[in-house]
């Protein structure tokens, strides 16, 4: 039996990041892997690379492009006739962008020696690991320690089965190969969002469907209302307080029963992606006796340094506590990895920034002006649109804000959100400023380059006191 300093269950982000920071620790380092790609080959990267963040981001700025072209590069004098958008090539530049990340993955394994095992990984005592192959043949390896890395799969909703055809869930709605006529959305999330506005961009009627009744709940309030306005412009149809119950295929339509406070309704839908969530993907991962707990949502239970309850087994990303994101994941990786070799290693969960990727995007760290409200925190708020920015005009991109929460007492920022256009970018000076415990006094006095859309960080953070120059206080 093969041993291994370290043995990795999962090559997504968190996964494959421990693996390679391991290895260049000086330990002997496998990473264990099921997904196959479009080519029958393992395919590395997880969901992020193969059917999540990567694709989506692809999708979102072609169908980004095609937009642009037939509804605002007229404004700066060009136009094009009959303009006209082929999904197939879309969806293939796509599928290139993966292929070249998910190899990109395999030759970084290769230069940092660790060893890549294509099946899926389960947990036996004793911290061995059994691979089942696709071809069902078993092969058993022993480990040091293992990184429980097997990350998150799409929530089903058990009257919207996903068919892969009609009914899709994140991954078969990448893969459309033309533009449905009408498109119905169960959850207005992240992932709702996002596919939704690829498509809508490509011209499909787009109906969003979200059961609570605020849009964007976990979003800054006067972030979501920002947002909701921009979207509605843009045609995507939103519907809050709507609360699906049944959806039956009939044909090539798939028809959606829901009550919106006005009875049962039905809409007809060429297509119909459900998008409410994701859950630890640890079903299976487990043998008895290995001692590693789950809770009641199926996420392995760890410490604030992803330890589990059994020796020298570690947990990391979306199948435990906290935020599934990616780069979640895979600082957490890097964390654990470095724990493992004795060196220092932690990741701060209050500075995570989050970024929706629609049109204006959407992004944040910190706490929201309702948590801080809640939790009795004296405070302060400054704010400043993008529309009286002048890099923001120039780029006809003034849609949006920036609003930053500081402590009223000492300054301090408790949390910084935007809407508008790069704000997945202007995040991460939000990041680095709470990170080292910067005021909105530190955030005022940094000279801000002329023009960029940064200095809408700069006067939000000069609006805290009052005395933004460019905003009437």
């Amino acid at each position: 039996m093969d041993h291994f300093d370290v043995i990795v269950l999962g090559a997504g982000p968190g996964g494959y990041v421990a693996a390679i920071r391991a290895a260049q620790l000086g330990l002997k380092t496998a990473c264990i892997d099921a997904f196959t790609g479009k080519d029958g080959k393992q395919a590395l990267g997880g969901t992020c690379l193969n059917v999540g963040c990567i694709p989506s981001k692809a999708l979102l700025d072609s169908s980004r492009q095609f937009h642009n072209l037939t509804h605002t590069f007229a404004d700066h004098g060009i136009s094009a006739s009959k303009p006209t958008i082929d999904v197939k090539t879309m969806v293939g530049r796509k599928d290139r962008i993966v292929k070249q990340f998910t190899g990109g993955i395999a030759t970084l394994f290769k230069a940092n020696k660790v060893t890549p095992f294509h099946g899926f990984g389960r947990l036996l005592p004793g911290r061995q690991v059994e691979i089942t192959a696709d071809d069902g043949s078993k092969t058993t390896i022993a480990g040091t320690h293992v990184i429980l890395a097997t990350g998150s799969k799409p929530i089903e909703l058990p009257f919207a089965k996903f068919d892969g055809e009609t009914i899709l869930d994140n991954a078969t709605a990448l893969d459309l190969e033309q533009v449905p006529k009408r498109l119905g959305v169960i959850g207005a999330g992240v992932i709702g969002l996002e596919l939704g506005s690829v498509w809508k961009r490509l011209g499909a009627e787009v109906t969003v469907f979200e059961a609570l009744p605020d849009f964007l709940a976990v979003v800054d309030a006067d972030i979501a209302r920002a947002a909701q306005r921009e979207f509605r412009k843009q045609g995507l149809d939103i519907r809050l307080g709507a609360k699906c119950s049944n959806a039956e295929v009939k044909g090539k339509q798939v028809h959606l029963t829901f009550d919106a406070g006005k009875g049962g309704e039905t809409m007809v839908f060429d297509k119909l992606l459900v998008a409410v969530g994701r859950r630890a993907s640890s079903e299976g991962c487990l043998a008895e006796g290995t001692g590693v707990r789950t809770d009641e949502r199926g996420r392995y239970v760890v410490d604030d340094h992803n330890r589990t309850d059994a020796e020298n087994v570690w947990a990391i990303g979306d199948c435990v506590r906290g935020a599934m994101l990616a780069h979640k994941a895979s600082e957490e990786g890097m964390a654990v990895a470095e724990l493992i070799a004795g060196k220092p290693g932690h990741v701060n969960h209050d500075t995570i920034p989050w970024v929706i990727y629609t049109e204006p995007e959407i992004a944040w760290v910190g706490k929201t002006e309702a948590q801080v409200k809640a939790e009795g925190i004296p405070y302060r708020t400054g704010s400043f649109p993008f529309a009286a920015i002048g890099r923001a005009v120039a780029m006809n991109e003034t849609a949006g804000m920036v609003k930053i929460i500081a402590h009223a007492d000492t300054d301090r920022i408790l949390g910084v959100h935007m809407v508008g256009a790069c704000v997945s970018e202007l995040v991460a000076e939000a990041v680095v400023a709470m990170e080292f415990h910067a005021s909105a006094e530190d955030l005022a006095r940094i000279c801000h380059a002329h023009p960029t859309l940064s200095e809408a960080v700069h006067e939000a953070a000069l609006a805290v006191d009052r005395r933004a120059i460019h905003k009437a206080n």
